[in-house]
Order: C-alpha cells, then structure tokens, then sequence
C-alpha cells in the first residue's frame, strides 16, 4: 500500500516553456495529499485502538462485577476464598491499567469546543489544502502549514510508520480473540471466569504423550555445535529426518532429497516467505474460500500479496456435487474475473485435508487442480498440514508428494509441519519441500530470521525418526482421541439440530448458525460472535476464512477436557448441530426456517448445551479406553 504511493511520488513533473513560475508551491513546505492520507490512517488506527480499549474495559468491568458476586463453595474454603481475592485483586490491577491507558488517549487540557477532523484527501492545482482542518499563514514568514491540534499532538505516536499503522491494525483486527484469550483463560482452579477458546486450530489432544516422549533421555543431549548458529536452511540432520518422514508417510515413488528442503519457524513462515519469493507486492494468489485466515495476514505483513478467493458455495446443485466443491470452473471463472480487473495472478493455494472444511481431495480432484495451474502457469502451494489428522478410516489422504508425475514439478511447493499432527504449536516448525532448486535457495534466506534453535531441531529429528513410537503408541492413541471428541461433538450438535459440515479430518466442524441470524448478514455473524464472548467462549466466525456466506462458524474439538469443565457458566456452546442425514450423504446443510425472533433463537442456543456435563461424559469414556488406547 504505501510501495505504491512511493513509486507513484517519486516522477519529477515536466515543466512546460510557456508555464508561469510561481514560489508560493515549490519554494514553501506544504502538506500533500500523501502525508494527509497518511495522517487519516493514523485518525483511524487511533479511534480503533480506543474502542477496542473501551471493549476491553467494558467486559473486565462485567467480570469484576461477576468475580465480587461469586462466592465460593463450602468445598475448600479457604484455599477458593485465596483464589477468588487473587483473582479479584489481578482483575483490580486491570482495570487500573485500562483506565489509565484510556486517560492517556484523551486530549490533555483541549479546550472543550476543539473537535478532531480528518485531514483532507486531496490538494488543488495550487498546493492549497481542501477541506479539514484550515490552512493557517504563519505571519513572520508566510508559509502554509496544516494546523495540528492538541488531540494530534497528544495521542499520535510518529515513531510508527505507516507501515507499521497499517500491520498493527490488521494484527489486532486478525487476533483480538487470541490476544483476549491469552489474557485471561479460562482454569479449572485458578481463572473459572476466563475464555474458553474452541476457535484456535490448536492440537492439545495428546499433549500428555508429547510431554512424556520429549521427557526421555535421547531427548536430553546437548552438543556444543547445537549451542551455535544453524544452517539457515535448517539443521543437515533434520532436513534428512524430514524428507525421510515425508517419503514414508507421503508414500512418494522414491526418495525426497534433503536438499529440497527448507526449515523454518512455523508454517506461517514458510508460507509468508514463499509468497515474498514467488511474488512481487501487489500480486496475488488464487484461494479457494472458506480457507485459513491467517494466510490474509502472512500474505500481507512482508510480501505485501493479494489473495483472490475462489468463493465456494454450499448448496448442492447440479454442478455442486457437494457442499463447498471446489471444481476447475471455478477456477477459470475467478482467473479470468481477476485479470480483467487487472489483478496479476501468480499461484493458486490449496489446503489438503481442507482448513476449516475437514475436506479430503481424491487424486483426480488434486491432478485438475495441477493441470489447471500448469495451463496458466501458475505456481500451486499445498498445505498438508494435517495429514496425520485424518480419523475416518474410510478417508484416505493422498499426498501430492505421492503423485508417480506432477503436471508441473517446478511450480509444485508442499507445506509441512509438527504443530497440528503432533500437538507441538510450541516448537514453532514448518517445513518446505520444493523440486525448485531456486526457491530453495531464496527461500534458505529468510532461515536468517526464522530459523529454529539447534537443540528445538535436534529434539524434532528424535522425535520424527523415531517410527515405533510414532506408529505403535502415538498414532493409534490420537486417532482414537480425535474421533472420541468428534463422536462427542457431533452427538451435541445432533441432540441442537444444528447443521454441520460431517468430515473425518482436521481438529475442528464447520457448523451452520444461520438459523440464528435475522437477517443473515455478516454483521449479525459478528453480533452472534460477540454473543459468544459475552459468555466466554471463542469460536471463529466464517468472515475470517473470507467464507461467502454469513452464518458459518468452525468449532475445534481438539481440546482437553479439563479446558471444557465449568465453562458453561449459562452460555452453554451454543455452536453445535447436525444436518440432517449428514453432509457426507447428501443432506441438506441448511436449517430449518426461522419461526421465532432473533434474540429468542439465540437464547435457545446459548442454554442448549452444557459443557460441563459434555466434559465430564467425555473425560469419563476416554478413561474407559485408556488401557488399550493410553488415554487419560
């Protein structure tokens, strides 16, 4: 965004012969259109920043309030009555903080007719400022200079680019719920009043077997050479162990070669630093919708690249076999929309199994897909990052890797990570394997700032070579765990007849809430968002994936537990359902129409699960299964 101001600034203009010179413009400093631009976004950067402060404030204040009426139980009085003034006096310390934040926002000694402005958008043929605040001389030299007022003064930090303005606003408008979570989740002892997040596509599942597995003693060496810098393209060891791992668990037709790979600091990474190699700022990529969110915002913080959504709808047509089908149509028709609008398109991303869907793609659905690319040579990332999240043993997953030929080898690139199949978020791992030589070797650069530390790298490769473990104990415990949950979930939202997308991959269902919203519009999905947090619970609303239409929100089930218990607090999920006769069968995604008003659809939701006795029935099966599955 503001590349393209500076190239289209920087041309000097051509004066022409018989043109009058004036001094006033060229010899005098003025504000131009660019700066005043810039000067809006700071207005609004600031303004958001003060609601999200007031919000903020508002639900510690409804906390607070909660937390001082909230007594607690005869059980272990006195150790509750230490965790409830703990918890009062943190939420105290809170509010002080947000009160003074806010103090500090607002004009110091303004006078109390002063109003903020926006700074105009444009300037005429004579410099002269249009609009906003007036121009006003400075009598001892003359000069025009935009008069700033006390507010800008005080609240505008310039020690921000606008850059910088421009990645810290989408920063918070993509993770205000995860900042808010980390901030105050939600403790079976400690915090019984913080969030619940079911929105976060994080894998706590098995933590209890990672913990146990990077506990043992191979895990424990340290060499001095770990201690020192790596390899920016990741550690030799680990790269072999990972073009070892994916050659087995892709079942590729030989061998991957270690010098194809690339290791950095999370799939994010990698992705953000392919779009950096693959792309000038201002192109853009195909993106079949609803997809992950957070490809908008690595796309954006370095690479400044576009993406162009493949909308996909779920009613079953005759050209949509099923819900949300991705075809090559489709793909045609958003190719030929974006370069009519001028749009450069360089790749098409895909998501196998599907993020937020729970899709698996067949191999013929994956080779139109390639062909596709090769025809308008466009590059074709694939994100497999849950390829070890499939539990329906009728699914089968079928890496790209495992293809005999690829249309386009070159333009091919696969993503991989620990983080999802192995509940390891933490350790911050992603992988690239590319047959390009050349975005290998681009992409080894960034290694400079993402690389992951020796000993996270040394314990990775135990940890990934080490196949009996991984096949004999970890695998069949986390299948088992991940349909335990989804057998639960799904049960939940049967009983709530709420539509849902019925799939046997990923940590999450795509759930269908449209019965809730009068009218169905994104800006009810947002109200019914907030619904949710005002009885903290986090799910993620469909406008994040850039789902077409309003009223879809994906639900993680891959949580313990103990994460679950006591955290109705009368809000129940509110956010499961079934379709009838499954999605997989070819029922109807759609629910029932609407025969009551919003606001007592939604109060019917909110009381229609209770997640407590949820997480005690599942707690409860898990340990019947426990000795032939390790659970606990």
């Amino acid at each position: 965004m503001s590349g393209n101001k500076e190239s289209g600034s920087r041309q000097p203009a051509e004066a022409s012969g018989n043109t009058q010179t004036t001094s006033g413009p060229s010899d005098t400093p003025h504000t131009p259109c660019v700066q005043m631009r810039d000067q809006a976004l700071r207005y609004r950067s600031i303004h958001t920043q003060l609601m999200e402060m007031v919000l903020t404030l508002q639900q510690t204040v409804e906390d607070h309030i909660m937390q001082l009426t909230t007594r607690p139980q005869q059980r272990d009085l006195a150790l509750e009555e230490q965790w409830h003034g703990q918890a009062i006096r943190e939420q105290e310390a809170l509010l002080g903080r947000l009160l003074f934040q806010i103090v500090s926002f607002l004009p110091a000694g303004a006078p109390g007719d002063q109003s903020v402005q926006p700074p105009c958008t444009s300037t005429d043929s004579r410099g002269d400022v249009g609009g906003g605040q007036p121009v006003q001389a400075n009598r001892q030299t003359g000069q025009m200079f935009y008069q700033e007022s006390d507010f800008e003064n005080t609240v505008i930090s310039y020690d921000l680019s606008n850059r910088g303005i421009d990645i810290s606003a989408l920063y918070h408008l993509s993770f205000r719920d995860y900042d808010t979570y980390q901030g105050n989740k939600y403790h079976k002892d400690k915090n019984t009043l913080g969030y619940i997040n079911l929105g976060t596509s994080e894998n706590k599942l098995c933590t209890d077997l990672l913990a146990e597995r990077l506990s043992q003693s191979d895990m424990t060496y340290v060499d001095e050479d770990l201690l020192q810098y790596t390899d920016w393209r990741g550690q030799p060891f680990l790269r072999k162990e990972v073009a070892r791992f994916l050659t087995f668990y892709c079942k590729t037709p030989k061998p991957l070669d270690p010098e194809n790979v690339v290791i950095l600091n999370g799939c994010s990474a990698v992705f953000s630093a392919l779009a950096m190699v693959l792309c000038d700022p201002g192109e853009a990529f195909l993106v079949p919708t609803p997809a992950y969110g957070g490809f908008a915002f690595s796309t954006h913080l370095y690479a400044k690249v576009k993406l162009v959504p493949v909308h996909l709808e779920s009613q079953v047509t005759e050209a949509n076999g099923y819900p949300f089908q991705l075809t090559v149509d489709k793909l045609e028709h958003t190719l030929l929309r974006a370069k009519i609008e001028g749009k450069k398109v360089r790749g098409l991303v895909l998501i196998n199994p599907q993020n937020p869907l729970g899709d698996v793609y067949s191999q013929d659905s994956m080779m139109e897909y390639l062909e596709f690319a090769k025809k308008y040579n466009l590059h074709v990332i694939v994100d497999e990052m849950y390829m070890l999240s499939v539990f329906d043993e009728a699914i089968t997953f079928h890496s790209v890797l495992s293809m005999k030929s690829l249309p386009d080898p070159n333009k091919t690139h696969v993503i991989w990570g620990a983080s999802k199949d192995f509940c390891i978020s933490g350790f911050r791992f992603g992988a690239l394997y590319t047959h390009n030589r050349e975005v290998a070797s681009a992409m080894s650069c960034f290694g400079y700032l993402h690389s992951i530390s020796g000993i996270a790298q040394y314990k990775l490769r135990q940890l990934l070579q080490d196949r009996e473990w991984i096949d004999n104990i970890y695998l069949p415990s986390y299948h088992f765990r991940l349909q335990e949950a989804h057998r639960y979930v799904t049960r939940k939202l049967k009983a709530s007849k709420v539509p849902f997308l019925n799939r046997g991959s990923g940590l999450y269902v795509w759930i269908n809430l449209k019965q809730y919203l009068d009218p169905c519009t994104f800006e009810e999905e947002l109200l019914l968002h907030r619904r949710f947090l005002d009885h903290k619970l986090i799910l993620s609303p469909g406008k994040t994936f850039m789902c077409k239409e309003p009223g879809w929100f994906r639900l993680v089930f891959a949580a313990r537990p103990h994460l679950l218990r006591n955290g109705a607090r009368g809000a129940g999920a509110g956010a499961y359902s079934e379709a009838t006769g499954g999605c997989n069968e070819g029922g109807s995604v759609y629910p029932p129409a609407r025969g009551s008003s919003q606001s007592r659809s939604q109060e019917v939701l909110m009381s229609a699960l209770d997640l407590e006795g949820w997480a005690l029935a599942w707690s409860r099966d898990q340990t019947v299964g426990s000795s032939r599955h390790e659970c606990v």
